[in-house]
């Protein structure tokens, strides 16, 4: 009996020595990993950039490609082409789908308001390709518009290459800056943020249950969504935006090795926007000229109009520093097209530009010739 009782310790005295190197590579390899920083904190109205670090870095931002996934399908329902009733039928490549899913059979329908709740709140890869055949017939061909759209928001150190960041993780590549246009893109569509902001919902009739990773949903106020997420190469990454009377700010962390300093740091930079910025809307200047003369057209003179005035974004107590100044020749020579510019509004603070207005022709002013000279002369001595 004693002799049995020694080899049974023997045994696990050998077990933990040969398992030891393996569990200590592993824990190495995560401990060792090194992440680039970057953070952004930006008014969703307007992109003024209040704080940032590294905000142009180009980073491996892993499963936060399901943001564009989400723009696109939120797209053809705002369009119309969709209904968040309509069901769309499972594939098979979507169903071989692996990390995060809410497993869909091949064949399976399931609605469209039930994929957005699998994507945005439970982060599932199937329901992702499920939306994206549904938008361009194969995930392949969705990754081209997803380039595509990301170019029209200006994002620019952006490639996205599949449509939900878990494969390929470090080639899904951007920057906080790009993430947080694509963030203030999103906040335009006012029907998803009831699946941003949730915390625990079911799919599949009730099969399936769906936590959201962005924990802020939970308890920061006036939280407007969007995604935390984490990937090996990527690190723990978070894009969240809140709105207070009427007032949308969006930080976005990546590259962070602890989740909680995400959180942490996302809300640090959104407390710093509500407690210590104003947002307002700049006067005009009072000698706003509301026309301009012509030289060498057949009017003397042309009424203008003027591009929106942008929301601007200062510290508590500055907004009376800021002032302006109408930019405009005295004339401008036909021929004039309308919508064309004409001259600027530059508005300052401490006697720097922060941002121009185009003034531009309300109307158009064909040039004087010869001929049409001679023609408007005959005219007037006929009525004569």
């Amino acid at each position: 009996m004693r002799n049995l009782t020694l080899r049974r310790i023997l045994c696990i005295f050998l077990a933990i020595i040969t398992l030891t190197p393996c569990f200590a590579f592993d824990v190495s390899s995560e401990t060792d990993r090194e992440y680039t920083f970057c953070e952004i904190l930006i008014e969703a109205s307007g992109g003024a950039v209040i704080e940032s670090v590294n905000e142009d870095v180009p980073v491996p931002v892993g499963t936060m490609a399901k943001l564009m996934t989400v723009l696109l399908a939120a797209e053809k329902v705002e369009t119309g082409e969709w209904s968040l009733d309509d069901k769309l039928k499972t594939s098979s490549y979507a169903n071989s789908m692996q990390g995060a899913q809410i497993w869909l059979m091949p064949g399976e329908e399931i609605t469209v308001d039930e994929l957005f709740k699998g994507v945005i709140i439970g982060n599932a890869n199937d329901a992702s390709v499920v939306l994206a055949e549904k938008v361009s017939g194969s995930e392949e061909n969705f990754v081209i518009l997803m380039n595509k759209r990301a170019k029209e928001l200006g994002m620019s150190n952006t490639i996205f290459t599949n449509c939900n960041g878990y494969y390929d993780d470090e080639k899904q590549i951007s920057t906080a800056e790009d993430i947080g246009k694509l963030c203030a893109e999103l906040s335009k569509h006012d029907f998803l943020k009831g699946y941003f902001t949730c915390w625990r919902d079911f799919v599949r009739c009730k099969a399936t249950e769906l936590v959201n990773a962005n924990e802020l949903v939970k308890s920061y106020k006036g939280i407007s969504g969007f995604k935390a997420g984490y990937t090996d190469n990527s690190g723990y990454c978070i894009a969240a935006g809140a709105e207070r009377e009427g007032v949308m700010y969006i930080s976005v962390v990546l590259g962070c090795d602890d989740k909680d300093i995400s959180f942490t740091e996302a809300k640090k930079l959104m407390n710093a926007a509500f407690s210590g910025y104003t947002v307002f809307v700049p006067d005009m200047p009072k000698d706003i000229p509301t026309e301009i003369s012509v030289k060498g057209g057949l009017t003397s003179e042309i009424s203008v109009e003027y591009g929106e005035v942008k929301r601007v974004v200062l510290p508590n107590g500055a907004a009376a520093s800021v002032t302006s100044k109408v930019i405009m020749p005295d004339y401008v020579y036909a021929p004039v097209k309308k919508g064309s510019k004409v001259g600027e509004i530059h508005f300052f603070r401490n006697d720097k530009v922060i941002f121009t207005v185009d003034i531009l022709a309300d109307e158009s002013a064909e040039k004087m010739t010869a001929q049409k000279a001679m023609s408007i002369l005959l005219k007037k001595l006929l009525t004569f």
